[in-house]
C-alpha cells in the first residue's frame, strides 16, 4: 500500500516507521520541518523504544507532496489547528481513490478534511499510543495502546478492514468500531479534563488529582462536555467520563500533556478543537459551558503573552 503520513511529529513518525517495516508498503513522511526530514533521509528515523534505539531506514521524508504523488492512504497527523491548510497544501497525494484517515486529537477534524475531499473518503479513529519528539529525526515511543478506526456512517466496510489489516501487520493493534464518533467524544472529554488544566497550571497529568480545587474544575469541565454530547445524541463508551478521565490521569501520571508542551514551547495550542469545541457545540445545542469557556479563554491568554 502506498501511504503518506501528513505531519511528521512524534505520532506521525511512530505510525510511519511501523508501517514502513512491511516491504509491501511504500511510506512517505510529509512535513514542513526541513531539518527533521533531512535527518530522516540521511540517517533513518531513530526511535527510542524501551531500552533500545531502533532505526527505520525504509521510510522516506519529503517536504513537497508532489514527490509522493497520489497515494492509497493518507494518514493525517498534523495539529488540528493546521488540518485545513495541510490538506489544501498537500492535494497532490489525494487522488480520486485516496482514503484519508484522521487519528488526530480534538473535534472537527473529520469535517475539515471532508470539506476538502468529501466525507465519503474520510475514515476516523483514535489512538492510545504515546510518543514524544526528541529532535530532528529522533523520537520516543512512550506508550503502547489500541488504535480504533471506523467509517463515519458506522458501516463495517471492506476498505475499513483492509486498512485495519495493514495497521495490524505493522504491529499497531487495531480494532474496528461502528461508533467511531462516540469514541472521538470519549477521547475528547479526557482531553477536555486534562489538557487545558495542565497547560494553565503546569502540572503533570497525575498531579491534577492532588489538588481538590483543580480536580473539581476537571470534573466540571468533563460534565459540561458530557451534557453537550448527550444533547447531540452521541453514544459514548463510558457512562462516567469523569471517572474515566481520572483513570487516565493516574495511568499517565508522569506525562506532560501535549497542550502543556505547546504552552511551554510557545506553540499554538489545540484549545479551539478541545475545550473550545465543547463551547461551540454547547452553543449549537443550547447547553451552557461556562467552565470550558473559562479554560479556553485562559489558555488563549497564556499563549498570547508567552
Amino acid at each position: 500500500m502506498k501511504i503518506a503520513v501528513i505531519g511528521a511529529g512524534a505520532m506521525g513518525c511512530l505510525y510511519g516507521a511501523k508501517l514502513s517495516e512491511n516491504p509491501d508498503n511504500q511510506v512517505y513522511l510529509l512535513d514542513v520541518w526541513k531539518d527533521h526530514i533531512d535527518a530522516i533521509n540521511a540517517d533513518g528515523l531513530q526511535m527510542e523504544e524501551g531500552e533500545e534505539t531502533l532505526v527505520y531506514g525504509n521510510v522516506k521524508g519529503i517536504t513537497y507532496s508532489g514527490e509522493a504523488g497520489e497515494v492509497d492512504l493518507a494518514v493525517v497527523f498534523v495539529k488540528s489547528t493546521l488540518t485545513s491548510a495541510a490538506v489544501k497544501s498537500n492535494r497532490a497525494v489525494f487522488g480520486p481513490e485516496t482514503i484519508a484517515l484522521t487519528l488526530q486529537n480534538g473535534l472537527g477534524n473529520v469535517d475539515l478534511i471532508a470539506s476538502e475531499i468529501g466525507e465519503s473518503r474520510v475514515i476516523a479513529g483514535t489512538t492510545a499510543h504515546g510518543a514524544t519528539m526528541l529532535g530532528p529525526g529522533k523520537m520516543r515511543h512512550a506508550g503502547k495502546g489500541k488504535t480504533i478506526i471506523g467509517e463515519i456512517s458506522g458501516e463495517k466496510t471492506e476498505r475499513l478492514s483492509r486498512i485495519a489489516d495493514v495497521l495490524n501487520k505493522a504491529g499497531m493493534d487495531t480494532e474496528l468500531s461502528d461508533n467511531v464518533m462516540g469514541l472521538i467524544w470519549d477521547k475528547l472529554l479526557v482531553n477536555v479534563g486534562i489538557n487545558a488544566l495542565t497547560g494553565i497550571t503546569g502540572l503533570h497529568n497525575g498531579d491534577l488529582l492532588e489538588y481538590p480545587e483543580i480536580e473539581e474544575l476537571l470534573e466540571m469541565a468533563v460534565k459540561e462536555g458530557k451534557a453537550v454530547a448527550e444533547a447531540k445524541g452521541v453514544e459514548m463508551s463510558f457512562s462516567d467520563p469523569v471517572a474515566h478521565t481520572k483513570e487516565v490521569c493516574t495511568a499517565t501520571a508522569a506525562n506532560k500533556s501535549s497542550m502543556l508542551q505547546d504552552v511551554l514551547n510557545g506553540k499554538k495550542t489545540e484549545i479551539e478543537m478541545i475545550n473550545g469545541a465543547v463551547v461551540r457545540e454547547g452553543k449549537a445545542t443550547g447547553v451552557a459551558t461556562p467552565v470550558n469557556q473559562t479554560l479556553t479563554n485562559l489558555i488563549k491568554f497564556i499563549s498570547r503573552i508567552r
